[in-house]
C-alpha cells in the first residue's frame, strides 16, 4: 500500500458503521490522521476504540468527533471546532447517510430528515470547512453518492416533499443533489458510487452486498492524493463514468446552491 497518505488529515462523517468505519480504518492503516465522526460523542469513541482494539489502528491516528446531523446547529459547532482544531484539512468524507423512513419526518430545521442528513448537513459543513481544505493546495472533498442519484429528480418547488412523499424518491433526490454539489468550484470534489455494500442501507438496493471493506477501497482511493481527480467527476467504484444529466448542468449547480443557502439559513 503506498503511504501518500501518511501524515494527511481527513474527516469522515458517519464513520461508526458501515463504509464510513471501513473508509476511516483502511486510512488510519495508511497513516492518516483520521477525523472519526460519530452521532454522539459516546458513539464516535466507542467506534475508534473499536478500531484500536479489532484492526490495531493506532490511537494516536483517530480523533473522534460527534454531531448529530438531524441538527444543522450540531452540524455548525463540529465544523467550528475542526477549523480550530485542524486548520488545515487535507480531504472531507461526506458519507454520513441515513435510509429515508417510511413516513414523511421533518427535522426540527424544518427539513426534510434524508435530505438534511444526506445532503443538507454535508453542503454546510462543507462550506465551513472550506477555509481549512484550502488553506494548502491539494484540499479535496470526496461525496459518497449512489447509483440512485440518478433515478431521481430533484423537486425545486416542494424539496422537503411534502406535498406527494416516497421514501425510494426522497432518498434518490438527497444522492442527486449530494452529486450535484460535487460541481460546486469552491472546493475541488468528486462523488463517487462504492457500490451495493452490506451496510445499514442495504435493505434500500436488495439482499446481498459486498462487504463495506470493498466500498470503502473506492473512497480511499480518490482520498489519496496520488489519484489525480477532476472537480465534479462522478466515479462508479474504480471507474469514472458520467453521472446524471442534472449533475453536470451548471444551471442546475447554482439552483441548488441557491435552494441549500436558504434552508440551512446562510444566505450570500
Amino acid at each position: 500500500m503506498s503511504s501518500s497518505l501518511s501524515g494527511r488529515t481527513v474527516l469522515v462523517t458517519g464513520a461508526t458503521s458501515g463504509i464510513g468505519y471501513e473508509t476511516a480504518r483502511q486510512l488510519a492503516e495508511r497513516g492518516a490522521t483520521v477525523l472519526l465522526h460519530g452521532r454522539t460523542p459516546e458513539e464516535a469513541r466507542a467506534a475508534a476504540d473499536r478500531l484500536v482494539a479489532t484492526a490495531g489502528a493506532d490511537a494516536a491516528l483517530l480523533r473522534p468527533v460527534a454531531a448529530d446531523f438531524v441538527r444543522l446547529e450540531e452540524v455548525e459547532d463540529l465544523a467550528h471546532a475542526v477549523v480550530r482544531e485542524h486548520p488545515h484539512l487535507d480531504v472531507l468524507v461526506n458519507n454520513a447517510a441515513i435510509a429515508a423512513p417510511e413516513r414523511h419526518t421533518l427535522t426540527a430545521d424544518g427539513n426534510e430528515i434524508a435530505f438534511q442528513v444526506n445532503f443538507l448537513a454535508h453542503y454546510l459543513l462543507t462550506g465551513l470547512l472550506e477555509p481549512a481544505l484550502t488553506s494548502a493546495p491539494g484540499g479535496r472533498v470526496v461525496n459518497v453518492s449512489s447509483a440512485f442519484h440518478r433515478t431521481a429528480t430533484i423537486q425545486w418547488s416542494d424539496p422537503q416533499r411534502l406535498r406527494r412523499y416516497s421514501r425510494l424518491a426522497a432518498y434518490a433526490q438527497s444522492r442527486l443533489a449530494l452529486t450535484v454539489f460535487a460541481a460546486d468550484p469552491r472546493v475541488t470534489a468528486v462523488s463517487v458510487n462504492p457500490g451495493v455494500c452490506e451496510t445499514g442501507l442495504l435493505p434500500l438496493y436488495g439482499h446481498e452486498g459486498a462487504p463495506a471493506a470493498e466500498g470503502a477501497r473506492h473512497v480511499v482511493r480518490l482520498c489519496d492524493p496520488a489519484t489525480e481527480i477532476v472537480n465534479g467527476a462522478y466515479h462508479d467504484r474504480s471507474e469514472r463514468v458520467a453521472p446524471a444529466t442534472a449533475a453536470t448542468e451548471e444551471r442546475t449547480v447554482r439552483r441548488l446552491n441557491k435552494l441549500a443557502d436558504l434552508l440551512v439559513g446562510h444566505t450570500g
